[in-house]
């Protein structure tokens, strides 16, 4: 089996704002108080992060920032995607250069490559680096899927040990692990599936529920870990009204207005990102309500 980056629960953490840019100060609470309740990685600069409204060098301040403040309490993996080969081996290279433990690549947007075009993207990226690289399937934001046959090709290269895998079909999933085994690990990237993919044999999730509960998103894949199938389900199955509520309007719109709510300072959204609807709002603080994460 390849190299491992995480097992359980890695956040796709959100970026805090400022008029000056990152605000630092708060990425910094918001990441010990991840680490304080058990999340088992940082995953920085991702869709959740709003990193396509980044510049270049916020972008690369905030791995260089997550690394440093983590300080290798658990990974940290930089989001470094985007739909040109060339930007996406340079923010690869400076992620590692920094100290990232592992890369989140997304494939790449916009341009909708061929399935031969996305296993030269990969392996050129990966090429480029000595860190391991997590793939990105997320075709409902790309307008381009991993096809099994692809996964099955780059699966054989060294540094790609796992895919991110948010199309929503289980039987894919399921498809795509018969065909690669061990040479390619499964995170879901739907809060709502965590307990199905991880009967598949799935290492966890990258969640944008752990923002607002970090606690039970660890604990839903530690129970299943812990053979308490059961009990990590009724977790599963108890939250997801909120994972509903998180995603009732484009992401991350509803996280980061969570993040608001519960009293973090997390800053505007960045346009075209505008607030969300009322009648949005309100099922959201809802469903905060209901979980006591909120008064």
């Amino acid at each position: 089996m390849k190299q491992q980056v995480f097992k359980g629960s890695g956040v796709a953490i959100i970026t805090p704002f400022n008029e000056s840019g990152i605000n630092f100060e708060e990425l910094g609470r918001i990441i010990e108080d991840q680490i304080a309740n058990h999340t088992d990685a940082i995953i920085i600069t991702g869709t959740t992060g709003e990193s396509a409204t980044m510049t270049d060098e916020e972008h690369r301040q905030a791995i260089k920032y997550a690394v440093e403040k983590v300080n290798h309490r658990v990974p940290v993996v930089a989001g470094a995607g985007s739909n040109e080969t060339a930007y996406a081996v340079e923010l690869a290279q400076h992620a590692e250069s920094v100290g990232a433990d592992a890369l989140l690549v997304v494939t790449p947007y916009y341009n909708k490559c061929t399935q031969n075009g996305l296993v030269a993207h990969y392996n050129k990226i990966a090429d480029s680096v000595n860190i391991p690289l997590i793939l990105y399937n997320v075709p409902s934001r790309t307008g381009v899927g991993i096809k099994v046959e692809t996964y099955v090709k780059l699966s054989k290269h060294p540094r790609i040990v796992a895919v991110k895998e948010a199309n929503g079909d289980l039987s894919a999933i399921l498809k795509m692990q018969a065909a690669c085994g061990d040479e390619l690990a499964v995170y879901s990237g739907n809060d709502d599936q965590i307990v199905p993919i991880l009967s598949l044999g799935g290492l966890g999730v990258i969640s944008v529920l752990a923002n607002v509960a970090p606690k039970a998103a660890h604990d839903i894949c530690q129970l299943y870990f812990d053979g308490k199938v059961k009990e990590s389900a009724k977790l599963q199955i108890e939250y997801s009204d909120l994972v509903e509520a998180l995603f009732c309007e484009v992401n991350p719109i509803p996280v980061k207005t969570a993040m608001r709510l519960m009293g973090y300072n997390a800053g505007e959204l960045r346009m075209p990102l505008t607030e969300m609807e009322e009648a949005n709002l309100n099922k959201l603080k809802a469903s905060l309500k209901k979980h006591n994460i909120i008064k």
